[in-house]
C-alpha cells in the first residue's frame, strides 16, 4: 500500500501563501524550487520523517505548460488552503492499479538531483473533485525531501476528506492507503488539515 507523503497547500502567490502559512503555523517555511514542466514553484516545511508540507503556486515568471497544471492550480482562486494530498508508493504502476480511476498517467520529473515519477490526470484534477490523492514514486537513491528540511516541530495529525459521496471515496481508497489520520465527511468537496505545532493545534481548510 501507499503511505502519506505530503500535503499541497495552494495560494494565489508564493509570497501571499508563505505569509498566511507562517502566521497560522508559527514557523518559517523553507526555500523550495521551480517545476519547469508545470510552471509552478514552491516552499516547504517538514512534517517529520518522510512527510512534508508543500506550498505551491503558479510561477508568474515561467512559461505555461502544454497541459493543465497539477493540483488543478489553473482554476485555483481565493484564500490559501489545502488543495491536494500526495501518497508515496514504491511501485507507481502497482499503486495506480488500485487507485481510483482517473488518477493519471506516470510522468517523469527532475529538479537538480531530485528525480520522481508523478501520476498526472489529463485534466489536472484528481478523482472525486480533487479529494482523492495524487501518487508519487521517488527516484531510486533519492533522499526524501523531508530529510533535507529542518524539523520545526509541526506534525499533521488529521486530514478530513469532504465529498458528497464520502462513503464511495472511502471505499475507493481502501486498497491504496490505510492511515488512521484520514477522516471522511459528507459535504462540499474539500480538504481540512489539522496540525500540531509548537504553539498548539492549527486547522487549515
Amino acid at each position: 500500500m501507499a503511505v502519506f507523503d505530503h500535503i499541497a497547500i495552494a495560494a494565489t502567490s508564493l509570497a501571499e501563501g508563505a505569509e498566511a502559512l507562517e502566521a497560522a503555523l508559527g514557523v518559517p517555511l523553507e526555500p523550495g524550487g521551480k517545476h519547469a514542466q508545470m510552471g509552478t514553484h514552491n516552499r516547504l516545511l517538514s512534517l517529520g520523517e518522510g512527510e512534508y508540507l508543500e506550498l505551491i503556486t503558479i510561477d508568474p515568471d515561467a512559461p505555461g505548460p502544454d497541459r493543465p497544471r497539477w493540483f488543478a492550480l489553473d482554476d485555483f482562486e481565493g484564500a490559501t488552503r489545502p488543495q491536494s494530498w500526495i501518497v508515496r508508493a514504491d511501485d507507481l504502476g502497482e499503486a495506480l492499479s488500485v487507485a481510483p480511476g482517473g488518477s493519471g498517467e506516470p510522468v517523469a520529473f527532475r529538479r537538480d538531483n531530485l528525480t520522481w515519477t508523478f501520476a498526472l490526470p489529463d485534466s489536472g484534477l484528481q478523482p472525486f473533485d480533487g479529494t482523492s490523492p495524487a501518487v508519487i514514486e521517488w527516484g531510486p537513491g533519492v533522499p526524501h525531501p523531508s530529510s533535507r528540511l529542518p524539523d520545526r516541530g509541526v506534525r499533521l495529525t488529521g486530514l478530513c476528506l469532504r465529498h458528497p459521496r464520502a462513503p464511495d471515496l472511502q471505499r475507493a481508497l481502501a486498497r491504496l492507503i490505510a492511515d488512521p489520520r484520514l477522516r471522511f465527511e459528507t459535504g462540499a468537496p474539500g480538504l481540512v488539515a489539522e496540525f500540531q505545532t509548537p504553539s498548539g493545534r492549527v486547522v487549515l481548510g
